[in-house]
């Protein structure tokens, strides 16, 4: 009888992922009859079915569920053992599987990775966002090597190291009546239209929070699919909208158009943090990664900022 290989728990895996032949075949490069017939030798090889094939989507049998929980380990166990050998003969290299939430990616880190290039000319970011409860799924899975998202973000086995702590403003467009009003209140904010994002992302239930303690309303049917399109609909007089601080010091968010608003007694926040799996033979590269993007946010954080405010 042979053994059963990496490669073909690899497969398991992906399928799990998956949950459908045909879409975990493309990811892992390969025709469906091969990976079908992989698996049937897993199968032969532990002598024990693994993947429920009747079942619509695919499903993995309860005992094939307990091997893909201990394949997942096996694997990044290997992957643990290829980086600290990568690692030992010439420090950071290679492809960086970099995942970061889109309140963010577009106005912090195209700096950030221009520097860390010339200092670490040798490693090299693949950029991927997405939602960070999906995304941090997908870091202990071994998906990604790194994560850049909101608090509270986290999983087990992931190291979570918290960077900067960014404000966030109410902005309306000029001819409000917010914006136009003396004296402005927490209590003026009650019954207000407030834009969001889609529900998966962090930054909507953040603002879905600071609303309802002010009373105010988050216009469910115009939900914006960036902070850019947030920032559009708000010019048009659609409505207000929740924005971080580095947004609005970017080029596309400090341009004028809008005025943050200032209510008496009214702060909100954000906290930043990187994560990585525990243990990873890389942690003293994520930590100079991480330490180079607290710098430059930091730094962004410290100067004044652009834009028309309504302090009242």
């Amino acid at each position: 009888m042979s053994h059963p290989s990496l490669r073909q728990f690899e497969y398991l895996v992906t399928l799990a992922d998956c949950s459908h032949f045909g879409r975990a075949a493309d990811m892992l490069h390969i025709s469906q009859p091969t990976l079908s017939q992989q698996l049937r030798a897993l199968e032969t090889s532990l002598g024990a079915l693994l993947v429920d094939r009747n079942a619509n989507p695919v499903a993995l049998t309860p005992l094939g569920r307990q091997v893909v929980v201990k394949a997942r380990e096996m694997l990044l166990g290997l992957r643990h053992i290829t980086e600290i050998t990568a690692r030992a003969k010439t420090g950071a290299v290679g492809i960086l599987r970099f995942g970061i939430t889109p309140t963010l990616a577009p106005y912090l880190m195209p700096p950030v990775i221009a520097q860390l290039h010339r200092e670490m000319p040798d490693l090299h970011f693949h950029i991927r966002e997405g939602f960070p409860d999906e995304q941090a799924r997908l870091l202990a899975n071994g998906g990604l090597d790194m994560l850049l998202a909101p608090l509270p973000t986290g999983g087990m086995g992931l190291h979570v190291e918290p960077l900067f702590r960014e404000s966030l403003h109410f902005v309306a467009p000029p001819d409000h009546p917010l914006a136009l009003k003396v004296g402005l209140s927490r209590d003026d904010m009650a019954g207000a239209a407030v834009l969001s994002l889609d529900p998966r992302h962090h930054f909507h239930r953040q603002t879905l929070e600071i609303c309802e303690a002010l009373g105010a309303n988050v216009l469910r049917d115009y939900e914006g699919t960036s902070l850019d399109s947030l920032h559009q609909m708000v010019c048009s007089g659609l409505g207000l909208a929740l924005l971080p601080a580095l947004y609005l010091r970017s080029e596309v968010g400090g341009g004028g158009v809008v005025c943050r608003l200032h209510p008496k007694g009214f702060t909100a926040h954000r906290t930043i943090a990187a994560l990585w799996r525990a243990g990873s033979a890389n942690t003293a590269d994520f930590q100079l990664i991480a330490r180079h993007i607290a710098t430059f946010a930091q730094s962004l954080l410290a100067k004044p900022s652009a834009g028309r405010s309504v302090h009242l």
